[in-house]
């Protein structure tokens, strides 16, 4: 198999190239198609924007490459989300989701699905899955490993066969990992979904999600649901997020970098409890990730005393932004319990960028006060 930098890079290309073709392709963008004569009935593979693209072509045999099924793109994570919790439970099919995930998830399915009559149930994420799945009997299992922002893991591999066992449908939420850092369909779960706004394209000037399915059955079921719902992708939007796969690989590793710096000294820095980055060899999440975790990313969460500490704390920083989003090339901040987590009012999700490892070490460590 190529490597992780190549596949990023060359992802999706399978034509043979002409003398005089362009080396990179831009986006199409248009909405309407020529069509053949009235009588024929194949009409090409185009004929209108909302049902398909050339560049979401591109883009997906990319992605669907690395994630390891077919893929759809959608124009947010979000969107990729909801066409998954909508698409695969219904009156009486209900949905087992991690009661520490991304909130907007849960709000989803508290507030629009239940009131449809689909039951809705959590379980933590390094909680009892197979006793949940047992309980509640779901048609839909959605994991977020590592989850954001505790970070902590579950066994996917585990809980895709016990939900399985049970009839269920398993759907992985990758956007901390990425593609390079897990393969949730290799571990035995259906569908991956991410916020390809993340890290996956990098550069925080996008939005953009998409599904990937192991089963072509599935597969088929997300495009019909994206074609007829209309929760569709700009095609100048996904030209960027495949511009920016191209340098994956190299920012992810900078990113683990300088996650693993600032994980070891923020533990020796006063004031700052509950250091967790699932690459220490310490982390309560550690010896499971490592199985099921191709490469560490750059994300890591501690805790401050309160919500000033962490405000004193960005305003002394000149490297880190206060931001909600992650993965990107520039580190941010973003103190979490302001979105309504369940967590500690000084608890920081911290997301490393590509900057000099010395040069975001000496910052953060310094805007601490350490």
């Amino acid at each position: 198999m190529l490597g992780d930098g190549t596949r990023c890079v060359r992802g999706g290309e399978h034509d043979a190239h002409a003398v005089g073709d362009p080396v990179h392709r831009g986006p199409v963008l248009t909405s309407t198609y020529h069509l053949g004569r009235p009588e024929e009935a194949d009409q090409g593979a185009d004929f209108y924007a909302r049902a398909d693209n050339p560049t979401w072509r591109e883009f997906e045999a990319a992605v669907g490459e690395l994630d390891g099924g077919p893929c759809t793109v959608f124009p947010s994570g979000m969107a990729a989300i909801a066409a998954v919790l909508r698409a695969f439970t219904g009156a009486g099919r209900g949905v087992l989701l991690p009661s520490d995930g991304y909130y907007v998830a849960r709000l989803l399915a508290d507030e629009e699905l239940a009131p449809l009559g689909v039951p809705v149930a959590y379980c933590a994420t390094a909680g009892d899955w197979a006793s949940a799945i047992a309980r509640h009997r779901p048609a839909l299992v959605m994991l977020e490993t590592p989850s954001n922002p505790g970070l902590e893991v579950c066994d996917v591999a585990a809980v895709a066969a016990a939900a399985h066992a049970a009839g269920a449908v398993v759907a992985v939420d990758n956007t901390t990992c990425t593609p390079l850092g897990q393969q949730p369909l290799a571990l035995g779960a259906d569908l991956v979904v991410a916020s390809d706004t993340k890290a996956l394209s990098g550069h925080g000037d996008l939005l953009l999600g998409h599904v990937s399915a192991a089963d072509p059955v599935h597969h088929e079921r997300v495009r019909a649901f994206r074609t007829r719902g209309g929760a569709i992708a700009g095609p100048m939007e996904t030209w960027l997020a495949l511009r920016g796969l191209g340098t994956l690989d190299l920012r992810l590793a900078r990113q683990a970098e300088n996650a693993r710096a600032l994980a070891v000294a923020l533990r020796e820095t006063p004031g700052v409890h509950d250091v967790r980055w699932p690459g220490l060899a310490d982390d309560p999440s550690h010896v499971l990730a490592r199985t099921q975790m191709r490469r560490w990313n750059g994300i890591l969460r501690f805790t401050l005393a309160d919500a000033h500490a962490v405000s004193e704390f960005l305003a002394r920083t000149t490297l880190v932004d206060s931001a909600t989003s992650f993965g990107g090339l520039r580190t941010a901040a973003d103190r979490r319990a302001r979105w309504g987590d369940a967590v500690p009012d000084g608890l920081v999700r911290l997301s490393c960028g590509v900057e000099d490892t010395g040069d975001l070490l000496a910052d953060v460590i310094g805007a601490l006060g350490g």
